[in-house]
């Protein structure tokens, strides 16, 4: 019994770590916070805002780059054209859409200062959308992979829009170009000298990295982004021939196998200093960001992959219009990225919250998606 009772709890564990709840945990409570006691809570959140977003975060956006990379690595999924042409479209159409749609909606409505906010509707949170899409579809359903290769390169592109669109400060050339030339510098002669811990990979290049975007005007939350490419790694994906186990784990893999439940705690922090807003925050931003993802995210994805079809790229024939409609609706769970972005884009005040309500109320996607896939017949068994 207690050897059962000890599995369990292993198993609930490893549900919650895998699924990010505990950033859904963290999110609840910065809610209950703010709007219990919003004068403690703005204090707690000035005082680890930038220990979480900006040091923190280095972490969760350098295992999203390793996921991204490794898929254009040799027998990953995005090693060629012809693979990764339909989801890496879908994922342009994911974003110019969604971006389009908030765009003309703000310009509609008069408010201008609201259009530096365009790429918060962009985003799709991997973890959440590949879970709604797990209850959807059947075991083996082609949606499912073509939803990860769509939320993989939609965060290569997160990453690029993120690093052009929304600097932290004045762009400042001679210590972005020094300080991050110097940190590849040392990165490779790292790699070339047989260096196989992460952690120098990490206190070396990948600080000198941090202060150079940092004094760069460059958001430091992207200073391992240059840097994970240039640690030891296997020559293909691991994980799509199934090796993981039966090979010895190169830098890389080992990274992400150190920092897989540390990132879920700093998701755990992320939410709790980022989400917690007023209930009343709910206003006109709040709907425009929502709206521009759920209703973007699946019209830019079909418009595109129909669009890729008539110029000849291939898709598999059983993911036909209804599971890509479903498939997109679940793209449009913005949560984690598109609250990171509320934050580059805007400054405390009223826009910000009602910003980074859209992003958290993105999350009833999946409710929609769960919905809109039974009433067209989608089936998971």
């Amino acid at each position: 019994m207690p050897m059962h009772g000890r599995t369990t709890t292993t198993v609930v564990l490893q549900y919650v770590l895998d699924n990010s709840l505990l950033l859904v945990a963290g999110a609840v409570v910065a809610l209950i916070w703010a709007n219990a006691d919003i004068d403690h809570y703005t204090r707690f959140t000035q005082a680890t805002r930038f220990v979480v977003n900006d040091i923190g975060m280095v972490f969760f956006f350098a295992l999203a780059t390793k996921e991204v990379y490794e898929a254009t690595l040799p027998g990953g999924p995005l090693s060629s054209g012809r693979q990764a042409a339909v989801p890496v479209l879908a994922a342009i159409g994911g974003m110019a859409a969604p971006a389009s749609i908030y765009a003309l909606t703000v310009s509609l409505a008069g408010r201008p200062e609201l259009m530096r906010g365009w790429a918060i509707p962009c985003a799709t949170d991997i973890a959440f959308s590949y879970l709604v899409a797990r209850f959807i579809f059947r075991t083996g359903h082609p949606a499912i992979p073509f939803l990860l290769l769509l939320a993989i390169a939609d965060d290569a592109l997160g990453l690029l829009v993120l690093a052009i669109f929304y600097p932290s400060g004045m762009l400042a050339l001679a210590p972005l170009v020094g300080l991050l030339g110097a940190a590849l510098a040392l990165a490779l002669l790292l790699r070339r000298g047989g260096v196989e811990s992460f952690w120098l990979y990490i206190l070396g290049p990948g600080a000198l990295s941090w202060v150079g975007l940092y004094l760069g005007g460059i958001h430091p939350a992207l200073a391992m982004v240059p840097i994970v490419p240039m640690m030891p790694h296997h020559a293909s994906d691991l994980k799509l021939f199934g090796r993981e186990k039966t090979v010895r784990l190169a830098t890389l893999q080992l990274f992400e196998q150190w920092w897989k439940v540390p990132v879920q705690v700093i998701l755990l922090g992320f939410g709790l200093v980022n989400a917690g807003v007023p209930l009343t925050s709910v206003g006109l931003v709040t709907w425009i960001v929502m709206g521009s993802l759920i209703l973007g995210k699946p019209v830019g994805i079909v418009l595109t992959t129909a669009i890729a079809s008539l110029l000849g790229f291939k898709r598999t024939s059983d993911l036909d219009f209804p599971a890509l409609i479903t498939l997109g609706i679940a793209a449009g769970i913005g949560f984690t990225v598109a609250l990171f972005f509320t934050t580059a884009a805007f400054p405390p005040g009223p826009a910000l919250d009602e910003a980074k309500m859209g992003a958290l109320l993105s999350f009833f996607g999946g409710f929609l998606a769960f919905g809109v896939g039974r009433a067209l017949g989608i089936r998971r068994m």
